[in-house]
């Protein structure tokens, strides 16, 4: 089953071209390629756990739960569709589920993508700063963060850049990536 046909998913589903208006004005102001690296995932958010209930129903009926692991001390689950849908011109499969922590947002809806830029954790901000125009435009904040799921054997750091509606963030490694590193730690874990 595809996503706009799941009754639960209706408000993400009309609001994905409005999203996707907003990600291509976002990276025209700043200069981005949508293009230049893979988006691995888009991402929404919410601050009701009903929301969060009530979207994870829907995505459990034209998807596959690939992971549900506590991050920052939060479930966030991931979901793979079977057909993926087009943001900017790419082919995403994966949709990121972090359930409500403290935060409230503007809307509960699509929140971020995630684009991979294959270099080593390290070299990730200064490549991913090297992206963006100094100083940012007016309305724009620049965040470095360390995401750390629990089984993560792999160090997963993450450079995002916003302006308060819409979110890219850029990553190091695929989310499958990550997710094998954490069955990975499940095995020496069963061995030691």
């Amino acid at each position: 089953m595809q996503l706009n046909k799941i009754s639960q998913l209706q408000d993400l589903w009309e609001d994905l071209p409005v999203f996707v208006s907003k990600l291509q004005f976002m990276a025209q102001e700043l200069g981005l390629s949508l293009s230049l690296y893979p988006i691995d995932h888009i991402s929404v958010r919410c601050h009701h756990i009903e929301t969060a209930e009530r979207w994870h129903q829907g995505l459990m009926q034209c998807t596959q739960l690939i992971s549900d692991n506590i991050i920052n001390g939060r479930p966030i689950r991931l979901y793979e569709l079977s057909q993926p849908i087009d943001i900017a011109g790419q082919d995403v499969f994966i949709i990121e589920l972090p359930y409500p922590k403290d935060k409230t947002y503007p809307k509960e809806s699509w929140e971020h993508i995630e684009m991979v830029i294959d270099v080593a954790p390290e070299q990730l901000a200064i490549t991913a700063q090297n992206l963006l125009p100094e100083p940012l435009p007016k309305g724009y904040k620049l965040k470095i963060s360390q995401p750390q799921g629990q089984q993560e054997r792999l160090p997963n750091p993450t450079l995002a850049v916003s302006n308060g509606e819409v979110t890219v963030k850029y990553h190091p490694f695929s989310l499958k990536k990550i997710i094998g590193s954490e069955k990975i730690s499940d095995v020496i874990n069963v061995i030691e």
